[in-house]
């Protein structure tokens, strides 16, 4: 299989810092300082530049973007800051890739979903966002595959990492400043390990480097298996090696937030298989995995 040069747009976030860290033989993973999707002219040179250091190494490059606004609840108020990255940037980036056939991996995200369903989501499910957020993912999945390149949209869901501010860190701080706290019961997804969906992208990434396509364009990819956010929370405290039981459910009634959150985030990862990618583990083996290599930057 052909090597991969991977460009990763939003470089600084979670997942950004777990791709930069692939072991291919070359990585540049820039952050919104140095790359920003919103300014076109900017995303053409960067394209352009990686491109020709790549081919002129012998690789094949390959962008996976994991740039985005995710800020949920203020997308709700501020929705044409979030359209510029996460639609109108996408659409840029996607384009730029296209002129220079350059494959693009683009991660999106289960808010792209209305979060009713009683099982997992396919990739061909109607897409029925309910919040800003989960709207301008969608237009920039349009825009991805419309450009007309080597484009391949992954969705995801229930992201931590060890970089970055996630539900994990949140716990670990909330066990070192209350005695008991509460966690919604009533929302299930699938968390999903930075350094297993980073290797995941990056296997994918070789396909479109050896201009082996997956044959569809939308994947899903999360860790196996499914839990509430109360039972990953328990999980988490296991892990830290405090008490389980001073988390509590609760409803998401009891903690109203300006975006609502799905009640359902299960994504199926058949298309995932069936493409010939490799599966990735269940949630909870991830979350001891993730402690394992990274424990020190989760605990704070």
């Amino acid at each position: 299989m052909a090597a991969p040069a991977l460009l990763v747009p939003g470089g600084r976030g979670q997942l950004g810092r777990e791709l930069a860290r692939a072991d291919v033989p070359l990585v540049h993973a820039p952050g919104s300082g140095e790359l920003d999707l919103r300014d076109g002219a900017e995303v053409v040179d960067a394209v352009d530049s990686f491109a020709e250091t790549a081919r002129d190494n012998d690789l094949r490059p390959v962008v996976i973007n994991a740039a985005a606004y995710t800020a949920v609840d203020a997308a709700e108020e501020d929705e044409a800051a979030a359209r510029a990255i996460n639609a109108a940037g996408a659409g840029a980036l996607a384009r730029a890739c296209a002129a220079r056939r350059v494959p693009l991996v683009h991660v999106s995200t289960d808010y792209v979903f209305s979060g009713e369903a009683g099982a997992p989501y396919e990739p061909d499910d109607p897409a029925e966002p309910r919040t800003a957020y989960g709207r301008t993912k969608r237009e920039g999945e349009r825009e991805v595959l419309a450009a007309g390149g080597s484009a391949c949209v992954v969705r995801t869901a229930w992201v931590y990492g060890a970089g970055g501010a996630n539900f994990v860190k949140t716990m670990a701080r909330l066990a070192r400043e209350r005695p008991e706290l509460s966690v919604v019961d009533d929302q299930v997804g699938a968390p999903t390990w930075t350094g297993d969906l980073a290797a995941g992208l990056v296997e994918l990434a070789g396909l479109l480097a050896a201009r082996r396509g997956p044959g569809v364009p939308v994947l899903h990819c999360t860790n196996a298996g499914q839990a509430s956010w109360y039972e990953f929370a328990r999980a988490v405290f296991a892990e830290l090696g405090e008490d389980p039981e001073r988390v509590r459910p609760c409803t998401t009634a009891e903690f109203p937030r300006p975006a609502p959150r799905p009640a359902y985030s299960v994504l199926s990862g058949r298309a995932w298989e069936q493409a010939g990618l490799t599966p990735l583990r269940d949630w909870r083996a991830a979350l001891s995995a993730a402690f394992a290599a990274d424990g020190a930057a989760f605990r704070g």
